[in-house]
């Protein structure tokens, strides 16, 4: 376990391995790894300019007082030779809360980018469960009446009377954060402002802390949590613009899969079904948060080429009325007539063809894992769920749907 808010990505590579690793660097609408997608980096060399990949090599690689970049093994000579010279590098991603006062004033500059105290994660996400509950008391926690930036835990399990639902329902109902930076409102591993690591799960408030509670409060057995916990996380979703962060945020989501079933099971049970479970838990964060620009539906960086691919969509659009326009006249003036076409001296047109979207002229992809799945099945297993198999769409598309119907 990584007891602490600055997760190791060296720890992760020993832990899980490089798949899992790799799995967590995924973009899935490219087929890439994600990028930079923040100019935070540059000064470091080319490999960390803006759009360029975010890859293994970089993530496990260290950084100097100084500004130097040095590999892992590189970094493990340096410390051999020298044990002070630890003092002066750090891993190369960090959580806001310990970065540098002059990095976090340089990126809100940049990108405006202020994250949120755990206390209004708490007060907001409450407001949502109040909501979803239809009541306020009985829920998750309440506010501390001496102290408006704390909360005082509800001790007893979430009841569900009353609200005509049930605890799956809860668990498996849609959360989404968007621009999500290090994701505090989908889980509370830490404070994003301060940095404090919050050690017990019980005491969490995020999102997904909250359906993994439900989970635990409701589950009989190992294999029974495992997969209520997945219904729980296919069901949490985040997008966030910078690469860094959005590598943060899979990595919390993880680790808080993690951490939530050592709390109920134990360190012994978790090692035992580690890898049956945790690289099924990185594939699924890998496709519900991901890099995206929330404006344009797209990647981050590439509002241009989204705005080329509109003007066709468009144009596209005007020369399917044209020819449909076109193609009801000839029917109505053949209409009865003894002639075909030919007759009557028609050029021939062609229906419109839409050119094809290039590669960042795309929106971004997302997967629906709950397709044909009948949650309300007594009999629900894990074999029932097909994540690689599961359907594709694109976020705009499901946006611009849901505006349809409101």
């Amino acid at each position: 376990m990584i007891r602490e808010a600055d997760i190791s990505e060296n720890q992760l590579l020993i832990s899980y391995g490089e798949k899992v690793c790799m799995n967590l660097l995924k973009d899935h609408t490219t087929q890439q790894n994600i990028y930079w997608a923040t100019d935070s980096y540059a000064e470091l060399g080319e490999e960390f300019t803006f759009y360029a990949p975010i890859t293994l090599d970089k993530i496990t690689s260290y950084i100097s007082d100084d500004g130097v970049v040095v590999t892992k093994e590189q970094y493990d000579t340096i410390i051999q030779q020298t044990p002070e010279a630890k003092e002066h590098y750090q891993e190369m991603i960090r959580p806001r809360a310990v970065k540098s006062k002059r990095e976090q004033t340089q990126r809100a500059k940049d990108k405006a980018e202020v994250f949120t105290p755990a206390w209004i994660c708490n007060a907001q996400n409450n407001l949502i469960d109040e909501a979803w509950f239809g009541r306020k008391e009985g829920l998750f926690n309440s506010p501390d009446p001496e102290d408006p930036h704390k909360w005082i835990n509800n001790e007893e399990p979430i009841s569900f009377e009353g609200t005509g639902k049930d605890w799956k329902d809860y668990v498996a109902d849609m959360r989404l954060e968007i621009t999500c930076g290090e994701a505090p409102y989908l889980c509370n591993r830490y404070d994003a402002v301060t940095g404090e690591y919050n050690k017990d799960v019980k005491y969490r408030i995020g999102m997904l802390d909250r359906k993994l509670r439900i989970v635990s409060e409701n589950t009989k057995d190992s294999k029974e949590w495992i997969l209520w916990a997945k219904v729980a996380l296919r069901s949490t979703y985040g997008f966030e613009w910078q690469g860094d962060n959005l590598l943060l945020a899979r990595e919390a989501l993880f680790f808080t899969f993690e951490e939530h079933y050592i709390a109920r099971f134990g360190e012994k049970k978790f090692n035992q079904n580690k890898m049956r479970m945790m690289p099924g838990v990185a594939y699924i964060v890998s496709w519900n948060v991901w890099q995206m620009d929330g404006l344009t539906y797209g990647l981050p960086g590439y509002a241009d080429d989204i705005k080329r691919r509109l003007a066709r969509i468009e144009e596209h659009r005007k020369q399917m009325e044209e020819y449909t326009r076109t193609m009801q006249a000839r029917e109505a003036n053949m209409q009865g007539s003894l002639f075909g076409e030919e007759f009557w001296g028609y050029p021939k047109v062609c229906q419109p063809v839409l050119e094809p979207a290039g590669l960042h002229e795309q929106f971004c992809i997302i997967k629906d894992f709950f397709d044909g799945i009948n949650l309300k099945k007594a009999t629900l297993k894990a074999q029932d769920f097909h994540d690689q198999s599961a359907p594709k769409q694109t976020f705009e598309s499901l946006v611009n749907k849901n505006k349809t119907q409101q």
